[in-house]
């Protein structure tokens, strides 16, 4: 009896790893690639993410888990242009065999003012991102050819999402006065989005979120703010906001919130998607630069954090403590 258990687990083993062998493993390096890539394949490949969601892909130090899941990976989705300095050295010691493809080809880089290197960001200009999506189809069918009507459909389906998305982004920004379509971030993340939109881009740090902006950057930050009269800045949700926060306080204007630029957002998050994403940074850009900032949001920041619910909070426990007291004394 115990030989027929033994054996009857043995099989189970074997058919649960034939299954997942059959089913091919796509590994993405950053979570906007990995949404992508699940909207076109579905449940016929399984997809995985080597830089977590809201982590900083530009400062990953590869572990011993994404050397795993590099060896097992039947399909690597890259950015490239130095978006990930670390995967060529992960994938080269590893020794996998998996196909490497790079989801940038046929976009034309543009060049960091700064830095003699290619900006990386390409999928902050939604056309760019039809541009991502057509290359990892590309790479999707020809892992997977018999099942290319499958993933050619939902390749058109959200083809469809990320246009109405672009003319969404568009639209919105049209409501910005021209003279107040500046934006300011943490780093200059947004180099293709301004200039498929129509915003002009200042930031403290260059294209790499491993640069540390100077007190010079800082002052002309100030002095740009102050002389275009922006009411708001922004911070990204991928990097600390302390020096944000300085700069608006300095400046005397509201933080507008943090952007999505080098993660997508955790689930139930407004930027849980590629195309939540670039909605939720437009709908907070157009909030921030035409001065509609929630007050609640205007008010915390104003505070230091010190705001409704802080003082709620208080309340709580001042009625606590009353009520401790009234209980003693009887």
């Amino acid at each position: 009896m115990k030989n027929y258990t033994i054996l009857i687990t043995l099989l189970l083993l074997l058919s649960t790893s034939q299954i997942k062998a059959e089913k091919p493993t796509i590994v993405a390096t950053a979570s906007m690639f990995a949404d992508m890539a699940k909207n076109i394949v579905d449940d016929k490949m399984n997809v995985e993410l080597l830089v977590p969601v809201g982590a900083d892909p530009h400062t990953h130090k590869p572990t011993p888990g994404d050397a795993k899941m590099v060896v097992n990976a039947d399909l690597i989705l890259q950015n490239a242009l130095g978006f990930e300095g670390w995967l060529g050295e992960l994938i080269k010691h590893s020794g996998t065999q998996a196909t490497v493809a790079t989801i940038t080809e046929g976009i034309t880089p543009l060049m960091s003012d700064a830095y003699d290197s290619p900006d990386p960001h390409a999928w902050m200009d939604g056309r760019n991102g039809l541009k991502y999506i057509e290359n990892i189809k590309n790479a999707v069918v020809a892992l997977d050819p018999a099942n290319k009507d499958f993933y050619e459909k939902n390749y058109n389906a959200y083809r469809i999402e990320i246009e109405e998305m672009d003319e969404y982004i568009v639209s919105e920004i049209t409501k910005i006065p021209p003279t107040q379509r500046i934006l300011i971030t943490s780093h200059d993340a947004f180099k293709y989005y301004g200039k498929r939109y129509g915003v002009q881009l200042e930031s403290t740090m260059g294209v790499s979120t491993d640069a540390e902006p100077t007190p010079q950057d800082v002052q002309n930050l100030i002095k740009v703010i102050k002389q275009s009269n922006v009411p708001s800045i922004f911070a990204e949700t991928t990097i600390n906001p302390k020096i944000m926060k300085q700069i608006a306080e300095d400046a005397n204007i509201v933080l507008g919130g943090s952007l999505y630029a080098d993660s997508i957002g955790l689930p139930g998050e407004d930027g849980d998607s590629y195309i939540n994403m670039m909605t939720s940074n437009t709908d907070k850009i157009v909030a921030g630069l035409t001065g509609k900032i929630k007050e609640s949001i205007a008010t915390n920041q104003s505070s230091g954090g010190f705001g409704w619910a802080t003082i709620l909070i208080g309340l709580l426990l001042v009625g606590a403590m009353i009520f401790m007291f009234s209980k003693m004394n009887r």
